[in-house]
C-alpha cells in the first residue's frame, strides 16, 4: 500500500502529513485508513503530547478523492459512506483526544480537508495557503464535522454565506472571519507550528485535556449538565499531580512545573 500518510516524531510532538501531492492530497478509502489508524495510534500513545498536521506540496488536504469515488463499482453514493466511516473516525479522535493537534495549513484545505482543519484545536495559515469549502460547489453536503465547527467558529450568518457561495478565503480573510489563529510565511510554518505545540506542552496537559472535552460538549449539554460536568473536572483537576503543583506554586509565587 501507497504511503499517503507520512508520521514522523521528534519527542513528543508527532507530525502527521499528508502525502499525495499529484491528487493535491486527496484521500481514497486507504489513505484515509492509514490517517485514521495513525492518530488512534496517536491518541493512544502516552509518550506523546501533541500533534501537527500538514500536507506535503502545495496542498494541506483537499478531501475526498472525486476520481476514486465515481470509478467505485458501487457508485460514489457507497463510496462517500465507506469513506466518510473512517473519516469521520479521524475526526472523532481528534476531537476526543486530550492532546492539543495542530493544523498546519500549507496549501488548498478544500472539502474535507477543509473540515479536518476546523476539527483541529489550532490552525496556523501559511501565506499562500487558502480555504475552500468545495463541498457545495460539486453538489454534494459537508461532511467531517464541518458544520458543527463552522458555525461555532464563524457563526450562524457567515457560515451559511460560506457555504452558499463557497468563495476561497485567502488567509487574512480566514483570520479576519475568525477561522485561524495566525499567518505564517511558507517556511516559517513548521517552524512556528512546533513552537505553539512546544509552548502548549509544557502548560498542565492534564488541564487542558479536560478544559478541552468541557468545551466539546458544551454544545451538546444542558447548563445543568455543563455545571456539574465543570465541578467534576476542577475536583478531578485538583486532585491530579499538576492541580497540586499549580496550586502549591501559587501559594509558594513561583513558576508550576507541569507534567513531570
Amino acid at each position: 500500500m501507497k504511503e499517503t500518510i507520512i508520521h514522523e516524531t521528534n519527542g513528543t510532538v508527532a507530525k502527521v502529513i499528508f502525502n499525495d501531492p499529484p491528487t493535491y492530497n486527496s484521500f481514497n478509502l486507504d489513505t484515509i485508513t492509514q490517517f485514521a489508524n495513525t492518530i488512534i495510534s496517536l491518541a493512544c500513545d502516552e509518550s506523546i503530547r501533541g500533534i501537527i498536521i500538514s500536507g506535503t506540496g502545495r496542498s494541506f488536504c483537499t478531501g475526498g478523492d472525486l476520481k476514486w469515488a465515481s470509478a467505485h463499482p458501487h457508485g460514489p453514493a457507497t463510496a462517500f459512506h465507506e469513506l466518510s466511516s473512517r473519516f469521520h473516525q479521524s475526526i472523532t479522535e481528534i476531537r476526543n483526544m486530550k492532546k492539543p493537534v495542530i493544523a498546519a495549513i500549507n496549501g488548498i484545505a478544500a472539502g474535507g480537508g477543509f473540515s479536518l482543519a476546523l476539527a483541529c484545536d489550532f490552525r496556523i495559515m501559511a501565506k499562500s495557503a487558502l480555504f475552500k469549502q468545495g463541498f457545495t460547489s460539486n453538489g454534494l453536503s459537508i461532511d467531517g464535522g464541518g458544520t458543527a465547527s463552522l458555525q461555532r467558529l464563524v457563526g450562524m450568518a457567515r457560515a451559511m454565506e460560506i457555504i452558499a457561495f463557497d468563495e476561497p478565503l485567502s488567509p487574512e480573510k480566514s483570520l479576519e472571519y475568525g477561522l485561524i489563529h495566525q499567518i505564517v510565511s511558507d517556511k516559517e510554518l513548521i517552524p512556528e507550528s512546533e513552537k505553539l505545540i512546544t509552548r502548549i506542552c509544557n502548560i498542565s496537559l492534564h488541564s487542558f485535556g479536560w478544559s478541552k472535552q468541557l468545551l466539546n460538549n458544551s454544545f451538546s449539554s444542558t447548563f445543568e449538565t455543563q455545571l456539574e460536568a465543570e465541578r467534576l473536572g476542577l475536583s478531578t483537576c485538583a486532585a491530579h499531580r499538576d492541580g497540586v503543583e499549580g496550586i502549591r506554586a501559587f501559594l509558594e509565587k513561583r513558576r508550576p512545573k507541569f507534567n513531570q
